[in-house]
Protein backbone atom coordinates (compact mmCIF):
# COMPACT_ATOMS: atom_id res chain seq x y z
CA UNK A 1 0.00 0.00 0.00
CA UNK A 2 1.34 3.39 -1.22
CA UNK A 3 2.06 6.37 1.56
CA UNK A 4 -1.23 8.25 -0.30
CA UNK A 5 -3.58 4.69 0.05
CA UNK A 6 -2.33 4.44 3.98
CA UNK A 7 -3.68 8.24 4.44
CA UNK A 8 -6.70 7.38 2.64
CA UNK A 9 -7.46 4.45 4.72
CA UNK A 10 -6.41 5.97 8.38
CA UNK A 11 -9.08 8.83 7.40
CA UNK A 12 -11.69 6.22 6.50
CA UNK A 13 -11.86 4.46 9.77
CA UNK A 14 -11.73 7.61 11.44
CA UNK A 15 -14.47 9.18 9.61
CA UNK A 16 -16.18 5.63 11.01
CA UNK A 17 -15.53 6.41 14.74
CA UNK A 18 -16.79 10.37 14.06
CA UNK A 19 -20.18 8.31 12.32
CA UNK A 20 -20.92 6.23 15.56
CA UNK A 21 -20.06 8.57 17.77
CA UNK A 22 -22.72 11.36 16.16
CA UNK A 23 -25.00 8.03 16.58
CA UNK A 24 -24.02 7.15 19.91
CA UNK A 25 -23.74 10.58 21.56
CA UNK A 26 -26.38 9.39 24.36
CA UNK A 27 -24.45 6.53 25.65
CA UNK A 28 -20.88 6.59 27.26
CA UNK A 29 -18.28 5.85 24.43
CA UNK A 30 -15.37 4.12 25.84
CA UNK A 31 -11.65 4.45 23.99
CA UNK A 32 -12.65 0.04 23.64
CA UNK A 33 -15.34 0.54 21.67
CA UNK A 34 -14.27 3.46 19.40
CA UNK A 35 -11.14 1.25 18.76
CA UNK A 36 -13.42 -1.43 17.73
CA UNK A 37 -14.89 0.66 14.80
CA UNK A 38 -11.98 1.90 13.66
CA UNK A 39 -9.86 -1.19 13.84
CA UNK A 40 -7.10 0.26 15.67
CA UNK A 41 -5.85 -1.30 18.85
CA UNK A 42 -6.88 0.29 21.45
CA UNK A 43 -3.50 1.02 22.95
CA UNK A 44 -2.34 3.52 19.94
CA UNK A 45 -6.05 4.40 18.50
CA UNK A 46 -5.98 7.73 20.89
CA UNK A 47 -2.73 8.93 19.59
CA UNK A 48 -3.52 8.32 15.32
CA UNK A 49 -7.13 10.26 16.46
CA UNK A 50 -5.20 13.16 17.55
CA UNK A 51 -2.54 12.85 15.23
CA UNK A 52 -5.09 12.78 12.56
CA UNK A 53 -7.60 15.34 13.62
CA UNK A 54 -5.41 17.41 15.74
CA UNK A 55 -8.04 17.06 18.19
CA UNK A 56 -7.74 14.28 21.76
CA UNK A 57 -10.63 12.31 21.29
CA UNK A 58 -12.00 13.47 25.06
CA UNK A 59 -12.02 16.90 23.58
CA UNK A 60 -13.42 15.57 20.75
CA UNK A 61 -16.38 14.08 22.08
CA UNK A 62 -17.03 16.63 24.98
CA UNK A 63 -17.05 19.17 22.13
CA UNK A 64 -19.89 17.40 19.90
CA UNK A 65 -21.89 17.07 22.91
CA UNK A 66 -22.01 20.71 24.18
CA UNK A 67 -22.62 21.92 20.50
CA UNK A 68 -25.28 19.68 20.49
CA UNK A 69 -26.26 20.83 24.08
CA UNK A 70 -26.84 24.83 22.05
CA UNK A 71 -28.48 23.40 19.83
CA UNK A 72 -30.94 21.61 22.05
CA UNK A 73 -30.99 24.61 24.34
CA UNK A 74 -31.47 27.17 21.98
CA UNK A 75 -34.30 25.23 20.05
CA UNK A 76 -36.03 22.92 21.71
CA UNK A 77 -37.90 24.53 24.46
CA UNK A 78 -39.80 21.32 25.48
CA UNK A 79 -36.62 19.68 26.70
CA UNK A 80 -36.02 20.59 30.23
CA UNK A 81 -32.30 20.09 31.47
CA UNK A 82 -32.92 16.60 32.77
CA UNK A 83 -34.09 15.64 29.15
CA UNK A 84 -31.05 17.14 27.80
CA UNK A 85 -29.02 15.87 30.15
CA UNK A 86 -29.95 12.13 29.51
CA UNK A 87 -30.48 12.58 25.66
CA UNK A 88 -26.68 13.84 25.55
CA UNK A 89 -25.21 10.58 28.00
CA UNK A 90 -24.55 13.01 31.08
CA UNK A 91 -25.85 10.92 34.17
CA UNK A 92 -27.90 13.98 35.49
CA UNK A 93 -28.95 17.55 35.29
CA UNK A 94 -26.16 18.92 37.39
CA UNK A 95 -23.62 16.66 36.02
CA UNK A 96 -24.34 18.58 32.48
CA UNK A 97 -24.83 21.93 34.21
CA UNK A 98 -20.76 21.63 35.34
CA UNK A 99 -19.94 19.94 32.11
CA UNK A 100 -21.65 23.00 29.89
CA UNK A 101 -20.30 25.83 31.99
CA UNK A 102 -17.04 24.37 32.21
CA UNK A 103 -16.74 24.65 28.32
CA UNK A 104 -18.95 27.43 27.58
CA UNK A 105 -19.00 29.78 30.78
CA UNK A 106 -22.17 29.96 31.12
CA UNK A 107 -24.66 27.72 32.81
CA UNK A 108 -27.41 26.02 30.44
CA UNK A 109 -30.33 28.16 31.96
CA UNK A 110 -28.56 31.60 31.62
CA UNK A 111 -27.67 30.45 27.96
CA UNK A 112 -31.24 29.32 27.46
CA UNK A 113 -32.59 32.48 28.89
CA UNK A 114 -30.03 34.84 26.93
CA UNK A 115 -30.27 33.25 23.45
CA UNK A 116 -34.45 33.65 23.75
CA UNK A 117 -34.13 37.10 24.38
CA UNK A 118 -31.91 38.01 21.76
CA UNK A 119 -32.17 34.99 18.82
CA UNK A 120 -34.70 37.16 16.96
CA UNK A 121 -32.52 40.60 16.66
CA UNK A 122 -29.15 38.40 15.86
CA UNK A 123 -29.93 34.89 14.19
CA UNK A 124 -29.08 33.88 10.95
CA UNK A 125 -29.05 30.07 10.44
CA UNK A 126 -26.30 30.77 6.98
CA UNK A 127 -22.60 32.08 7.81
CA UNK A 128 -22.27 32.43 3.48
CA UNK A 129 -21.64 35.70 2.49
CA UNK A 130 -21.52 37.31 6.29
CA UNK A 131 -21.76 41.25 5.50
CA UNK A 132 -23.80 40.96 2.23
CA UNK A 133 -26.56 38.44 4.39
CA UNK A 134 -27.01 41.05 7.25
CA UNK A 135 -27.67 44.26 4.80
CA UNK A 136 -29.94 42.11 2.90
CA UNK A 137 -32.15 40.48 6.24
CA UNK A 138 -32.82 44.16 7.55
CA UNK A 139 -34.62 45.10 4.40
CA UNK A 140 -35.74 41.98 2.88
CA UNK A 141 -35.55 39.32 5.66
CA UNK A 142 -36.64 36.46 3.05
CA UNK A 143 -35.47 36.92 -0.30
CA UNK A 144 -35.80 33.33 -1.43
CA UNK A 145 -39.11 31.51 -0.48
CA UNK A 146 -39.85 27.83 -1.51
CA UNK A 147 -42.34 25.08 -1.27
CA UNK A 148 -42.25 23.26 1.84
CA UNK A 149 -43.53 19.28 2.14
CA UNK A 150 -43.71 17.07 4.78
CA UNK A 151 -42.18 13.77 3.51
CA UNK A 152 -41.61 10.44 5.13
CA UNK A 153 -38.46 9.24 4.03
CA UNK A 154 -37.27 5.06 3.96
CA UNK A 155 -33.67 4.54 5.48
CA UNK A 156 -31.28 4.85 2.18
CA UNK A 157 -27.52 3.26 2.52
CA UNK A 158 -25.40 5.61 1.15
CA UNK A 159 -21.41 6.27 -0.44
CA UNK A 160 -19.47 9.30 0.32
CA UNK A 161 -16.40 11.33 0.66
CA UNK A 162 -16.09 13.98 3.67
CA UNK A 163 -14.65 17.35 3.99
CA UNK A 164 -13.69 18.89 6.97
CA UNK A 165 -13.53 22.64 7.23
CA UNK A 166 -15.07 26.04 6.27
CA UNK A 167 -17.57 25.95 4.09
CA UNK A 168 -15.48 28.66 1.98
CA UNK A 169 -13.08 26.00 1.58
CA UNK A 170 -15.86 23.51 0.43
CA UNK A 171 -16.58 25.41 -2.24
CA UNK A 172 -13.54 25.79 -3.26
CA UNK A 173 -12.57 22.12 -3.47
CA UNK A 174 -16.15 20.74 -4.28
CA UNK A 175 -15.43 19.84 -7.78
CA UNK A 176 -12.46 18.00 -7.00
CA UNK A 177 -14.39 16.40 -4.03
CA UNK A 178 -17.41 15.26 -6.24
CA UNK A 179 -15.28 13.83 -9.14
CA UNK A 180 -13.54 11.73 -6.91
CA UNK A 181 -17.28 10.58 -5.31
CA UNK A 182 -18.22 9.39 -8.80
CA UNK A 183 -14.79 7.91 -10.03
CA UNK A 184 -14.48 5.89 -6.92
CA UNK A 185 -18.59 4.68 -7.32
CA UNK A 186 -18.16 4.16 -10.84
CA UNK A 187 -15.51 1.58 -10.65
CA UNK A 188 -17.90 -0.72 -8.29
CA UNK A 189 -20.69 0.21 -10.50
CA UNK A 190 -22.77 1.72 -7.99
CA UNK A 191 -24.15 4.08 -10.90
CA UNK A 192 -27.61 3.60 -11.82
CA UNK A 193 -29.07 6.62 -12.85
CA UNK A 194 -30.91 6.91 -9.88
CA UNK A 195 -28.64 7.65 -7.36
CA UNK A 196 -29.60 11.04 -5.01
CA UNK A 197 -26.32 13.60 -5.43
CA UNK A 198 -26.85 15.11 -1.67
CA UNK A 199 -24.74 16.77 0.78
CA UNK A 200 -24.88 16.26 4.72
CA UNK A 201 -24.04 18.76 7.31
CA UNK A 202 -22.75 17.06 10.52
CA UNK A 203 -22.51 20.58 12.73
CA UNK A 204 -24.55 23.47 12.91
CA UNK A 205 -23.11 26.56 11.87
CA UNK A 206 -24.75 28.31 14.62
CA UNK A 207 -22.89 26.72 16.97
CA UNK A 208 -19.78 24.81 15.24
CA UNK A 209 -16.47 25.94 15.31
CA UNK A 210 -16.21 26.60 11.45
CA UNK A 211 -12.89 25.11 10.82
CA UNK A 212 -13.92 21.89 12.35
CA UNK A 213 -17.50 21.74 9.80
CA UNK A 214 -17.96 18.53 8.87
CA UNK A 215 -19.75 17.94 5.15
CA UNK A 216 -20.45 14.66 3.65
CA UNK A 217 -20.80 14.52 -0.29
CA UNK A 218 -23.23 11.54 -0.96
CA UNK A 219 -24.68 9.22 -3.45
CA UNK A 220 -27.74 6.70 -2.46
CA UNK A 221 -26.78 3.28 -3.71
CA UNK A 222 -29.39 0.19 -4.31
CA UNK A 223 -29.52 -1.78 -0.76
CA UNK A 224 -28.46 -5.15 -1.10
CA UNK A 225 -25.25 -3.60 -3.32
CA UNK A 226 -22.08 -4.35 -1.52
CA UNK A 227 -19.78 -1.56 -0.96
CA UNK A 228 -16.42 -1.12 -1.06
CA UNK A 229 -14.92 1.17 1.47
CA UNK A 230 -11.50 1.90 -0.30
CA UNK A 231 -9.86 4.42 1.31
CA UNK A 232 -11.87 7.23 -0.19
CA UNK A 233 -15.32 5.88 -0.33
CA UNK A 234 -16.98 5.31 3.00
CA UNK A 235 -20.82 3.97 4.01
CA UNK A 236 -23.25 5.05 6.02
CA UNK A 237 -26.97 5.21 6.11
CA UNK A 238 -29.74 7.99 5.65
CA UNK A 239 -31.77 8.15 8.54
CA UNK A 240 -35.40 7.73 7.48
CA UNK A 241 -38.19 9.37 9.53
CA UNK A 242 -40.01 12.84 9.26
CA UNK A 243 -39.01 15.74 7.40
CA UNK A 244 -39.83 18.70 5.84
CA UNK A 245 -38.41 19.01 2.28
CA UNK A 246 -38.12 22.62 1.48
CA UNK A 247 -38.35 23.05 -2.71
CA UNK A 248 -36.00 25.67 -3.93
CA UNK A 249 -34.95 26.89 -7.36
CA UNK A 250 -32.03 29.33 -6.58
CA UNK A 251 -28.77 31.04 -7.57
CA UNK A 252 -25.56 29.54 -6.29
CA UNK A 253 -25.25 32.92 -3.67
CA UNK A 254 -29.00 32.20 -1.99
CA UNK A 255 -28.11 28.92 -0.60
CA UNK A 256 -28.05 30.59 2.87
CA UNK A 257 -30.88 32.28 1.83
CA UNK A 258 -32.94 29.35 1.28
CA UNK A 259 -32.13 27.84 4.94
CA UNK A 260 -33.03 30.92 6.80
CA UNK A 261 -36.27 31.22 5.12
CA UNK A 262 -36.85 27.17 6.45
CA UNK A 263 -35.73 27.82 9.54
CA UNK A 264 -37.08 31.19 10.61
CA UNK A 265 -39.64 31.69 8.71
CA UNK A 266 -41.22 28.20 8.20
CA UNK A 267 -40.40 26.04 10.47
CA UNK A 268 -41.41 28.45 13.84
CA UNK A 269 -44.67 28.78 12.42
CA UNK A 270 -45.51 24.95 11.12
CA UNK A 271 -46.50 22.91 14.39
CA UNK A 272 -42.51 20.95 14.37
CA UNK A 273 -39.58 21.31 16.03
CA UNK A 274 -36.12 20.08 14.67
CA UNK A 275 -35.16 16.51 15.76
CA UNK A 276 -31.79 15.43 16.72
CA UNK A 277 -29.82 15.05 13.00
CA UNK A 278 -28.68 16.23 10.83
CA UNK A 279 -29.66 18.11 8.14
CA UNK A 280 -29.20 17.60 4.21
CA UNK A 281 -29.23 19.10 0.56
CA UNK A 282 -30.15 16.98 -2.43
CA UNK A 283 -29.22 18.38 -5.65
CA UNK A 284 -32.02 17.73 -8.42
CA UNK A 285 -29.96 18.92 -11.33
CA UNK A 286 -26.72 20.10 -12.85
CA UNK A 287 -26.29 23.89 -12.75
CA UNK A 288 -23.70 24.18 -15.48
CA UNK A 289 -26.01 22.57 -17.95
CA UNK A 290 -28.73 25.69 -17.22
CA UNK A 291 -27.92 29.23 -19.07
CA UNK A 292 -28.61 31.18 -15.55
CA UNK A 293 -26.82 28.56 -13.76
CA UNK A 294 -30.25 27.83 -11.30
CA UNK A 295 -29.59 25.52 -8.65
CA UNK A 296 -32.95 22.99 -8.18
CA UNK A 297 -32.42 21.73 -4.53
CA UNK A 298 -34.43 20.39 -1.88
CA UNK A 299 -33.41 20.67 1.62
CA UNK A 300 -34.80 18.31 3.91
CA UNK A 301 -34.67 19.13 7.69
CA UNK A 302 -35.54 15.65 10.49
CA UNK A 303 -38.69 16.97 12.04
CA UNK A 304 -41.43 15.56 14.64
CA UNK A 305 -44.44 17.03 16.04
CA UNK A 306 -44.46 19.68 18.79
CA UNK A 307 -46.11 17.50 21.79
Amino acid sequence: MSNSECKKEYLRRIHKVQDYIEEHIGKFLTVEELSDVAGFSKYHFSRIFQGILQETLAHYVNRIRMERALFLLAHRADKNMTDIAYELGFTDSAVFSRSFKNYHGVSPKEYRQEYSKNCKETFLLSEYNKDTAKKEWEGNPFPVKGEITIEHLEEKQMVYVRHTGTYETLAKEYAGFIENLFVHAQSQQLLDGENWILAIYHDNPEFGEETQFRTSLCLTVPDGIPVLEDGVLGKMKLEGGLYAVGHFQIRPEQYGDAWNYMYKEWLTHSGYVPKNSYPFEVYRNNPQEDEHHVNIVDIYVPIEPIL
